[in-house]
């Protein structure tokens, strides 16, 4: 049987005699006799009442379900999970959350596989599910369009959840009362939408819409807007579009399109969460990507946006004054952008900013080149003896660009947390967080409770974290994550002692343990890993098949030869 060339999976399904027990299926789910001569196109929605990131995407699935039908296609909604940092942060179950990004990749191309979907439509609106679903499109390589969910609009007083976590240690130092703190808590998050700062949601959208992965303005709009719902149908039309000229992921996700992403991650001060998604996203559609790219082009992309964690404004006040496209139309006139790449309009990124107009006057969410808030990368990639493959640092320059400290060992993050609530976290420490990274939580667990309440106790310049675990992206201080290889590996962390002196420079991008070499060689002799903490279910799978963060913490190392 030959396929049809509009229809390449689904004919093979549904097309002849043979096929009449499948035909048979899906007329109970509402198909026609015309129906089976479309092409059909999986709704791949992330909707869940588990989180307000996503309890409004079910809708938003069935408005880009309408675009395809209108399109002539066939829309078919399914559904995969999402889990809440938000709420799981700081407790054991945040383990499984950026394990989920992989159940995620994993469940999409599962039933897009089986089900012989031409083209997939992905919406997501949290941190792990929207990397997933670009996870999962890179590998089946078919016509595809990702549709952000949305930001949530900001509670009163400019409020967001980073809010709450940092009113519980405002609480713990005495600033706050408890009603206080409820206070802030039940107002903060007020209606569905991804967290309003540029935390990694918002990053994540941002970089998406960059690597030509989702349509012009996808990342910058409220979740309940006529915008968004406009973004859904159009996105529904659009893979029928592309499956129509052939253009797959691959033909978009490309290394300069990875560049432009890194960009502009950069200018909008994003989360360090993007450097692992994009180097697990770069890494299923095999393209060459690590971290000294972050290192190149932080060197020559400055930081332009004014927003959350480090600074003052919301992503809905961004997307009130134009969104991201005017930013990116000013890094692609300074050159700093690669406008031939192909995007999912079918066209240019240089076509699609053709016709873009500058941000308003007066606005100061976005400085101009001439006047940035930081002349290089707020992401350094930091090596030493104590992170010898790399480690992530989040530094805006509030806190200063360089930190020596002592050494205060935790073997988890709920321990230091309660040191730190409880006080005995001093001025000049340096947090020591081991066995939370990728295999040793297992899960990579975000340390957002501890650094909020770093910052909610006013130490976010006097304390230093350094952990191989990560953060979320509303952390802010003088934090360092993915520090490669991790304890549970046997890395340099493993080795440091309560006492130690430690020195982060994010000048010279080092980070030294200063311990003498026969020191550390006594120490490694003696280390024993621990036992692993799960034997059973999906995270010990994930600990017994997942990389180093330094490679994204991906799970399929054996087919990408990176094991």
């Amino acid at each position: 049987m030959t396929t049809d060339r509009k229809r390449p999976y689904s004919s093979v399904l549904v097309d002849g005699i043979r096929k009449a027990p499948g035909r048979a299926m899906l007329r109970a789910v509402g198909f026609s006799d015309e129906d089976f001569r479309k092409p059909q196109v999986g709704i791949a929605s992330t909707w869940s009442m588990v989180t307000p990131c996503n309890m409004h995407i079910d809708t938003l699935a069935d408005v880009a379900c309408d675009g395809v039908d209108q399109a002539g296609g066939k829309g078919v909604v399914f559904n995969t999970i999402t889990i809440s940092d938000g709420i799981a942060n700081g407790y054991e179950g945040m383990k499984y959350s950026l394990v989920s990004r992989e159940v995620i990749a994993d469940s999409i191309e599962t039933v897009a596989g089986c089900e012989a979907f031409d083209g997939i439509v992905a919406i997501g609106g949290c941190d792990k599910n929207m990397p997933g679903c670009l996870i999962a499109m890179a590998r089946l390589n078919r016509a595809a369009v990702f549709v952000y969910g949305g930001t949530i609009r900001p509670g009163p007083n400019h409020t967001d959840i980073i809010s709450v976590f940092e009113a519980v240690g405002a609480h713990a130092k005495g600033d706050l009362s408890e009603e206080q703190v409820t206070q802030i808590e039940r107002t903060a998050i007020p209606g569905p939408g991804a967290c309003g700062g540029m935390y990694t949601a918002n990053t994540m959208a941002s970089a998406i819409e960059a690597l030509g992965m989702s349509l012009p303005g996808s990342s910058a709009q409220d979740a309940i807007s006529d915008d968004k719902r406009e973004d859904c149908w159009r996105a529904g039309a659009a893979v029928l579009e592309l499956l129509e000229r052939d253009i797959t992921p691959r033909d978009i996700m490309t290394r300069e399109a990875f560049e432009n992403a890194i960009t502009v991650v950069i200018a909008l001060g994003g989360s360090t969460n993007a450097v692992l998604h994009l180097l697990a996203m770069a890494d299923a559609v095999d393209v060459p990507l690590s971290l000294d790219d972050f290192v190149r082009i932080g060197s020559r992309t400055p930081v332009l946006a004014d927003l959350r964690p480090s600074g003052r404004y919301m992503m809905s006040e961004l997307v009130a004054i134009g969104g991201i496209q005017p930013l990116m139309k000013t890094l692609l006139d300074a050159g700093l952008l690669h406008g031939e790449c192909l995007t999912v309009t079918g066209r240019t990124l240089a076509e699609n900013l053709a016709g873009v107009q500058p941000y308003p006057e007066g606005q100061d969410i976005i400085q101009p080149l001439d006047r940035p808030l930081k002349a290089e990368s707020h992401l350094r990639i930091l090596r030493g003896n104590l992170a010898p493959e790399g480690a992530v640092a989040k530094i805006s320059g509030k806190e200063g660009t360089r930190f020596s400290g002592t050494a205060r060992v935790f073997h988890s993050e709920e321990e230091a947390l309660d040191r730190i609530l409880d006080g005995t976290v001093q001025s000049g420490d340096v947090l020591v967080i081991r066995y939370e990274g990728p295999k040793g939580g297992p899960g990579m667990r975000e340390m957002l409770a501890p650094t909020s309440a770093v910052m909610g106790r006013g130490l976010g310049r006097e304390v230093a974290l350094i952990t191989d675990g990560r953060f979320s992206g509303g952390s802010h201080g003088f934090v360092v994550g993915h520090i490669s290889p991790e304890a549970m590996d046997g890395g340099p962390i493993a080795l440091v002692d309560t006492g130690d002196r430690i020195t982060i420079d994010a000048e010279q991008d080092e980070i030294t343990l200063h311990v003498p070499e026969e020191e550390l060689a006594r120490r490694r002799d003696a280390w024993t890993p621990p036992p692993p903490r799960y034997r059973r279910g999906v995270l010990a799978k994930y600990a017994r098949t997942v990389t180093s963060a330094s490679l994204g913490a991906v799970t399929d190392a054996e087919q990408s030869g990176r094991d």
